[in-house]
């Protein structure tokens, strides 16, 4: 362990509450993150968790944030999952000249000179999500969402894609993020048989959306192809989700544990080394793995865990990460991505049947996309409906 100089570092995950088989994810891919660092001779420090559970809680987290940044001598903070979470804390970063590692995808819009975005944002999920759905399956959406910021601003996108390519939405529901009664959606679902499903819903609600979907679907054969598309499923709420249920599902990220890279097989047997053989690693995993060896390297670059300090050497900064090689954009703070796409499968994985050839550039304002998503990511057809609802073809 390197112990010449110790650097205070916050964890703030909801390890418990309405989406914390997530924050767990998110809290593990850090901690494993942190404990390679720490044991690799390169780097001339020790990087020292602070870690603080909020519950999803989202005051919790501005009480444990101004907390960590006041009184723990912590100026990095890795943590939040929620834009709800991450909204509520950047007020104390920016007061106490902290740097949030934000290892989320998220909605964008946004763009904060304390904050470094890890995870992906709109044209890295939601518009090759959207591309591939509006020319291979259907331009009729029924979208459902949880009640925040999310799937607002994403809800506002997919409208206006859909508008651009002559659609329409058929219904737009929402749930509170804790919210289980999914029932009057499955009965609205069975009277519209729409044949793509959008799913902005987070946490428990999804899992509970899923499980009735699956069972509207085998008592409605009108139902048998329907598709349900997401930009936030991944392997842990799959196994949250059950065999009966998690299967045939379409997803969106920028890593899947199928990734094949030298750098995901090590980190995939590092991960369940860590956590256990059945452990599930993730996007949310990966985002936080990536987020503090980021640091960790833009620290050593630095020459100094300061903040201005750290923001200036991070574009000489990049990581081979699992999913590829990522680095920070300078113009906005968000990182590039390999955007891919994903079929959901029983055993709690993902077949990959897209993804780019090379890192993308994040867009948060969507400044280079036109309205209907064209000229960024053109997914060739992958997927085609059988009476057995999804199949992979080539």
């Amino acid at each position: 362990m390197n112990t010449s100089k110790r650097i205070p570092v916050g964890i703030l995950f909801s390890t418990e509450g309405p989406y914390g088989t997530v924050g767990r994810a998110m809290r593990d891919g850090a901690m494993l993150a942190l404990e390679q660092v720490n044991a690799d001779p390169v780097f001339p420090f020790e990087l020292v968790p602070h870690e603080r559970n909020p519950g999803g809680d989202t005051q919790a987290y501005s009480e444990y944030a101004r907390g960590l940044l006041r009184n723990e001598g912590v100026k990095h903070i890795v943590g939040c999952y929620t834009s709800s979470s991450r909204k509520e804390i950047i007020p104390a970063v920016e007061k106490y000249d902290g740097l949030l590692w934000y290892p989320s995808h998220y909605e964008g819009f946004e763009t904060n000179s304390n904050v470094v975005y890890t995870g992906a944002v709109q044209n890295h999920h939601v518009l090759p999500l959207m591309e591939y759905v509006l020319a291979n399956v259907t331009k009729e959406i029924y979208f459902v969402g949880s009640n925040y910021v999310w799937a607002w601003e994403n809800g506002r996108i997919i409208r206006e894609l859909i508008n651009a390519a002559g659609g329409r939405i058929l219904a737009e529901r929402y749930l509170q993020v804790d919210d289980l009664d999914v029932a009057h959606i499955i009965e609205d679902i069975h009277e519209k048989r729409p044949a793509f499903i959008m799913n902005m819903l987070i946490g428990e609600s999804s899992y509970a959306f899923y499980r009735a979907f699956a069972k509207a679907r085998a008592e409605n054969p009108d139902l048998a192809e329907a598709v349900i598309g997401s930009c936030t499923l991944c392997e842990p709420e799959l196994a949250r989700i059950g065999p009966a249920a998690c299967a045939n599902h379409l997803s969106s990220s920028v890593y899947f544990s199928t990734v094949d890279t030298g750098a995901n097989r090590e980190f995939v047997t590092s991960y369940r080394s860590r956590y256990g053989t059945d452990a599930l690693p993730s996007a949310d995993a990966e985002a936080s793995y990536n987020a503090v060896h980021l640091l960790a390297r833009a620290v050593s670059v630095a020459g100094s865990a300061e903040i201005e300090q750290v923001k200036d050497a991070l574009p000489e900064t990049s990581f081979e990460a699992p999913q590829g090689l990522v680095w920070i954009d300078p113009e906005n703070n968000h990182s590039y991505l390999t955007p891919r796409l994903g079929l959901s499968r029983a055993d709690a994985s993902f077949r990959i049947v897209f993804e780019a050839n090379a890192p993308v550039r994040p867009d948060p304002y969507l400044i280079w996309a036109d309205a209907a998503g064209t000229g960024r990511i053109q997914p060739e057809p992958v997927i085609a409906k059988s009476g057995a609802g999804l199949r992979v073809v080539r």
